[in-house]
């Protein structure tokens, strides 16, 4: 355990803290903007999912190696310049002058992201007691509440007051603030490392980059055939990894993890519940402002009940969860999720916006008991170093569950606006439709769980 100074004990959390703000105020940011982004860019806005896809499966594969660098080149140096890279990301989006080159700035804003997270995390447990991590640890991660609250709100207002630019220019002076605070209070902590497992990495990237393509062009029309080539070439990838995972002594992610019972139904859960939930946050914004013609700063407060309902329901989620076990918490939580968004697709009026609030409250309620409850019984069970390599892949898993959920949902959408040529507002409630009845059917997969799993837990 590292010895840190009065100053860096009291102050070093303030480190995630802006790190988490950063991250999630920009991906919370960005969808309430989106169709003014894209008649700016001359694109439709039913075509701008990439710009949040291309960010949360660039996380996803630079995920893994954060630790990795840290441990080798030092956790402040890794931290400090993963805030510059982020910054620089963001000040390339803000110049993007098309869709492709925002794809590209994206992706160099995620690899900043991938290891500024993860690196402040992880400069937190090694740099405090356990017996003061949880303290530390809650007070770091208040951010993560606040952001998705002022995140739509603020992108609303941004766009419609200022211009899309400043979506992206607000990183900076955050990135300042993060950046003097980490040079001032990150301690320069390494450990030995045995080397990445390389090939287990690019074999991995390349099967989460094939799948995700995949659903994106088996949608577009006289494409399908490139669709399936790549989901065949995915599956090869896939295989190729566990194949040689099997044979490597230090993989990327072990597979004996899956030799637990619940992390293995947590993180399958993880994957297949989040899909439709992963959709709406994407999809919601253009029903509001594309179809319903709000404004953005209107969109935004429509949107902001759903984090006032993940916030207003976290004291009770261990209580709930104690008094009716994870098994019929998650069975019954992830079929609500789903009739939620159906009731979604009884909207086809403006006027209806009184009704939104009740509905994305209690959606918002029940994401925040989903994750917490899924999050908790996939790694509960784990010892030791399982405890390191199974958190980096559920939150892998996290960040491909988002990209192929908005992948598949607007895929859906432009496929049914554009092969079966219905109206927008048609293809919208469909689309919900589809996601909900998925939503409730993933959810019977926690019927694997034991009423008694997750027991030590609470």
């Amino acid at each position: 355990m590292v010895t840190l100074s009065a100053t860096q004990s009291k102050y070093l959390p303030y480190v995630l803290a802006v790190a988490l703000f950063m991250q999630i105020l920009d991906a919370t940011i960005l969808n309430t903007a989106l169709p003014q982004m894209a008649q700016a860019l001359g694109e439709s806005p039913l075509k701008m999912q990439w710009a949040v896809i291309s960010y949360a499966l660039t996380l996803a594969i630079f995920i893994p190696i954060s630790g990795f660098l840290a441990d080798k080149y030092g956790t402040r140096r890794v931290f400090l310049s993963a805030i510059i890279v982020f910054c620089i990301g963001s000040i390339l989006c803000a110049t993007a002058p098309n869709l492709d080159f925002l794809i590209g700035a994206r992706i160099v804003q995620a690899i900043g992201g991938a290891m500024m997270t993860p690196v402040a995390r992880l400069i937190l447990v090694k740099s405090y007691p356990r017996n003061k991590l949880l303290t530390v640890m809650n007070f770091a991660v208040i951010p993560a509440l606040i952001a998705p609250l002022v995140g739509p709100l603020l992108g609303g207002y941004i766009v419609q007051y200022a211009s899309w630019h400043w979506i992206f220019l607000i990183n900076v002076p955050m990135g300042v603030v993060g950046f003097i605070l980490g040079k001032n209070l990150v301690p320069a902590l390494f450990e030995e490392t045995e080397g990445l497992d390389w090939r287990g990495f690019v074999l991995f990237a390349l099967a989460a980059c094939g799948l995700t393509l995949a659903v994106e062009l088996g949608s577009q029309a006289g494409r399908g055939f490139y669709g399936l080539l790549l989901v065949l070439g995915a599956g090869l990838f896939l295989t190729g990894y566990i194949w040689h995972a099997k044979r490597y002594q230090q993989p990327l992610f072990p597979l004996s993890l899956f030799s637990i019972r619940t992390f293995r139904i947590g993180i399958v859960g993880n994957l297949f519940t989040r899909f439709g939930i992963s959709a709406v946050p994407f999809l919601l914004p253009l029903l509001l402002q594309v179809v319903f013609k709000y404004s953005p700063s209107q969109a935004g407060w429509l949107l902001a009940p759903i984090a006032v309902g993940a916030i207003g329901v976290k004291p009770f989620v261990s209580k709930i969860i104690q008094r009716y076990s994870y098994r019929k918490v998650l069975v019954y939580n992830t079929s609500l999720l789903g009739l939620l968004i159906i009731v979604l697709a009884q909207f086809g009026d403006a006027s209806q916006w009184p009704w939104f609030i009740p509905v994305l409250t209690v959606m918002g309620a029940c994401n925040s008991m989903q994750f917490s409850a899924m999050n908790t019984i996939t790694i509960g069970d784990l010892q030791g170093q399982q405890i390191s390599s199974g958190n980096s892949l559920m939150a892998v898993n996290q960040q491909l569950a988002i990209s192929f959920g908005i992948a598949s949902g607007a895929a859906l959408l432009n496929l049914l606006r554009e092969r079966l040529q219905l109206d927008i507002l048609t293809a919208f409630q469909i689309t919900y439709w589809i996601l909900g009845i998925v939503t409730i059917v993933s959810g019977l997969h926690f019927l694997r769980l034991k009423p008694e799993d997750g027991r030590g837990l609470y």
